[in-house]
């Protein structure tokens, strides 16, 4: 283990620093899980993804990794605000499905790993980010479902919140203040920035031209053309 993660003792606290070994494990995990995309086959059952859905997915899962960057506020016991990052993992999904969700979920939390790490044990990490992150994935079983894009982001907010949630309880319960609950203390924390996220996002959804460019990706992304005429709907 010492390979991957260097033990750190600072003033009584515990926590672990991602070695070069680590990182180099990291990404390459990170870059069989997106690999995997490759050999599955698309939403429709025909064929496997094509170079250019291939493409989608990374393009999209960059996004989300650049967007997390982009920090509105970050909370001092972690945890951030970030602009739309979540919706591009979850928009993977409303694209191609749950195979090709999950796999880019995980790749995703891996690479969260890489960006800002917190580590003070081995479950921590996976709650974290393999849980947390992972369950961006559940989106992808509503993307042939009315309102799926909607309702996968909703799935994939939700999941991540549970696991977050969960780690504050079981890990984090300390920093709760005297007299609060360790559960209504995580809670309240991390609705205070997945949920904030979730509003602006969800808004930005509503609006009608934003849902059409969307909905016309995912025709474009599914290289399935739109007959003359034919119009998209914006309520998915």
């Amino acid at each position: 283990m010492s390979l991957f993660l260097e033990k750190v003792v600072e003033d009584g606290d515990v926590y672990y620093n991602i070695t070069s070994g680590g990182y180099a494990l990291i990404v390459v995990l990170a870059l069989l899980a997106f690999a995997m995309i490759s050999f599955f086959k698309n939403s429709d059952g025909k064929g496997k993804m094509s170079v250019k859905q291939i493409t989608v997915s990374a393009l999209c899962l960059a996004l989300a990794f650049v967007l997390s960057n982009i920090k509105l506020f970050k909370l001092p016991t972690g945890g951030s605000l970030t602009v739309f990052s979540m919706f591009f993992v979850t928009f993977i999904g409303y694209l191609y499905g749950p195979r090709v969700s999950l796999s880019a979920a995980f790749a995703y939390g891996l690479l969260q790993m890489i960006a800002d790490p917190y580590i003070i044990s081995i479950p921590q990490l996976l709650c974290d980010y393999i849980l947390a992150f992972g369950s961006l994935g559940l989106s992808g079983f509503f993307h042939n479902t009315k309102y799926g894009m909607f309702k996968g982001y909703f799935a994939g907010i939700c999941g991540r919140y549970f696991f977050s949630v969960l780690s504050g309880v079981i890990f984090f319960a300390s920093y709760a203040p005297e007299g609060t609950s360790a559960l209504g203390y995580s809670l309240t924390y991390n609705a205070s920035y997945i949920g904030a996220e979730a509003i602006l996002t969800i808004a930005v959804l509503c609006i009608p031209a934003v849902r059409t460019a969307l909905n016309r990706i995912k025709v474009e992304a599914l290289e399935k053309g739109v007959a003359k005429g034919e119009s998209i709907s914006v309520a998915r």
